[in-house]
């Protein structure tokens, strides 16, 4: 393949990308680490693993390119640019006549060149792909209404935590996951890495979070009835979601086996829960108030003298990643928080820092509609009332279908609960003030009410 001004022409469109990690710095430099030729002729399809030099280190990127002679309207969106040769280059993702390649060596089970092709089912192979415009670190594409497809765009080396989450969900039956038919690596670095995984479709799914939305909007616009008294309650399904939930905890348990945490470790944990605590109150001086509680939650942390019990967990837990399908609800991305090290991500923790990142979900959904410009029915103190009785109704039936299906009572666990779901409010506090300052009143607000609470009993609606 002819190479010229490529570099150039990735310089200039990899920062218009979304899930582009490096926009805040100057790209110094593009190598190529792989060019896999997967398709041939006019149009081909080149698989592209690229080093993208950076100041403060260098990140490695799949590009699946297309090249064609002639680029037709209907994929100029996706260009890249010209080469010397006259060639035209676009991001392949969006071209179905040169998807399929992916799913014929999925089924096929084959080795290109450093890929490796594998599936644990059949795969129909006779199905047109299109790029799904809704992920940002990733890109999906939907295979007929069977398949979605996940590239992982920013490489990591080694078994990206979804895959082997996936994997030993599937060997362990989970009824609460996609069914996984399967994936392509590399070897990068030395190190066999995962490049995309393939799994059901939930044609028929819902997005969690689109659905608590719904039904707190029908609360505002009823805005002098309960949270019980409108028909969009949304109580039995997140009460359906904790059983779903300790199921897949359960499952995961049973796959990849369970620890102990010493006293000593949690006490480091409860420090780094300080360490950030402090962090967080010099940016945002607004959470000052508040931080002799999220103190007090710390240390009761770090005071417990009994190891506790850790396992996998999903990581990045919220109403974004679980959809409700005629099924029930479906657990989706156990890829683990994106900005962590893959260390990290696949380290054991306590079931309840899950349980605490959909509680902090729950506030999210009862209080984003009052942040983003929208207008109801009733005062802002009322709709705060009623924001506020939304989530608690909402915590309280997650936690009751988590206990009652056998997950760790989070009643009889507050200190932990408690400090996990402080620690993760902190974090969203920093996050809101650095990126969406307009948001920084919901984990505030959050940390206002829950912390006037007592300390036993905090979950109580």
């Amino acid at each position: 393949m002819l190479l010229e001004r490529l570099d150039d022409l990735l310089v200039n469109w990899l920062p218009r990308q979304r899930w582009f990690a490096g926009k805040d710095r100057r790209i110094d430099g593009i190598s190529v680490v792989s060019d896999t030729e997967l398709v041939e002729g006019d149009p081909s399809l080149h698989h592209l693993i690229i080093a993208v030099h950076q100041e403060g280190g260098t990140d490695r990127y799949q590009v699946p390119l297309g090249v064609r002679s002639e680029l037709p309207g209907r994929l100029k969106y996706a260009a890249i640019g010209q080469l010397d040769n006259g060639s035209c280059v676009y991001d392949a993702v969006h071209d179905p006549g040169l998807t399929r390649v992916w799913l014929e060596n999925m089924a096929g089970n084959v080795d290109v060149g450093p890929l490796t092709f594998r599936s644990i089912t059949g795969i129909d192979t006779d199905l047109s792909s299109f790029a799904s415009p809704a992920e940002q670190s990733n890109t999906s594409l939907i295979y007929g209404d069977a398949y979605i497809c996940k590239l992982f765009r920013r490489l990591t080396p080694g078994i990206n935590p979804d895959l082997e989450v996936s994997i030993g969900l599937a060997r362990a039956g989970s009824k609460h996951v996609p069914e996984l038919y399967g994936w392509f690596s590399s070897d990068l670095g030395g190190t066999l890495s995962t490049l995309a995984m393939m799994s059901e479709f939930l044609r028929s799914g819902t997005d969690g979070w689109q659905l608590a939305g719904t039904s707190v909007r029908d609360l505002y616009a009823e805005a002098d009835l309960r949270a019980d008294e409108v028909g969009g309650d949304f109580a039995a399904e997140s009460e359906r979601l904790g059983a779903a939930t300790a199921d897949v905890h359960r499952d995961m348990a049973a796959a990849f086996g369970t620890g102990e945490m010493a006293p000593a470790e949690v006490r480091a944990v409860a420090e780094r829960m300080h360490d950030r605590l402090c962090e967080t109150c010099e940016v945002v001086p607004q959470l000052r108030p508040y931080a002799g509680r999220l103190t007090d939650a710390f240390d009761a942390l770090a005071e417990l003298d009994e190891p506790l019990v850790v396992q996998r967990v999903h990581g990045d837990y919220h109403l974004g990643q679980v959809m409700r399908t005629d099924s029930g609800w479906m657990l989706l991305d156990f890829e683990g928080e994106p900005v962590k090290s893959l260390e990290e991500r696949r380290a054991p923790a306590h079931p309840l820092r899950d349980v605490a990142g959909m509680l902090r979900s729950f506030d999210y959904a009862a209080r984003h509609l009052l942040v983003n410009g929208q207008t109801f029915r009733g005062d802002r103190d009322q709709l705060e009332y009623r924001a506020q009785e939304w989530a608690d109704r909402n915590r309280a039936a997650f936690c009751h279908g988590y206990a009652e299906a056998g997950g760790v009572d989070p009643a009889a666990h507050e200190v932990i609960l408690r400090a996990f779901e402080f620690d993760k409010a902190v974090y969203e506090v920093l996050y809101e003030a650095r990126n969406r300052p307009s948001w920084l009143p919901i984990p505030l607000g959050s940390i206002a009410a829950l912390s006037t609470r007592p300390e036993s009993g905090y979950l109580a609606s």
